[in-house]
C-alpha cells in the first residue's frame, strides 16, 4: 500500500465515527481526532474559530443542538500524504435533527488538514461548507431544484 492508501484506511473509519457521534450529541470523538497544538483552524458552515479553545468550544457547542442522525457517511474524493501533512478532500453526507426539529439530509463539501503528532494523524483545519444548489440535485436526500 502506498502512504496515501495507509492515511485512507486510517482515517476513514475515524471519520465516520466521529461525525456519527457528534451528529449524535457526543463531542468526545472529535474533540480527540483533533490536535490542541496551535495552529488548529475551522472554517465551518456556520462558525468558525482559531485556536484549541475557540475550536472545542464550537464543536461542544454544535454537538449539544444535534441528535437523531440517521445517516453519516463520508465520500473521500481526495487525498494526499507529503511527510506529517496530509489531507482530505471529501463529501459528508448526513441526516440529522438540529434544535429538535424533525430528522433533515444535507451535504457538505469539507477540506481538512492533518498532522501527524506522536505517530497519529490529527486535524489541524477543517473548512466545510454546503453544497451549492446546483449541485445537490441527483444527491440521496437533497431536494430538487426545480
Amino acid at each position: 500500500m502506498s502512504d496515501v492508501d495507509d492515511f485512507v484506511a486510517e482515517i476513514h473509519p475515524r471519520l465516520v465515527a466521529e461525525l456519527r457521534a457528534l451528529h449524535n450529541g457526543d463531542p468526545q470523538p472529535r474533540l480527540a481526532m483533533w490536535s490542541t497544538k496551535d495552529p488548529v483552524t475551522l472554517f465551518g458552515a456556520a462558525m468558525s474559530g482559531s485556536g484549541w479553545p475557540q475550536v472545542s468550544r464550537i464543536f461542544r457547542s454544535i454537538a449539544s443542538r444535534w441528535s437523531d442522525s440517521t445517516d453519516q457517511r463520508v465520500e473521500i474524493l481526495a487525498a494526499g500524504v507529503s511527510g506529517d501533512l496530509a489531507y482530505t478532500v471529501e463529501l459528508e453526507h448526513t441526516s440529522v435533527s438540529v434544535d429538535g426539529v424533525p430528522v433533515d439530509p444535507y451535504t457538505l463539501r469539507v477540506t481538512q488538514v492533518y498532522r501527524r503528532e506522536d505517530g497519529e494523524w490529527k486535524v489541524i483545519h477543517r473548512h466545510g461548507d454546503r453544497l451549492p444548489i446546483e449541485q445537490r440535485q441527483g444527491l440521496p436526500g437533497e431536494a430538487s431544484t426545480q
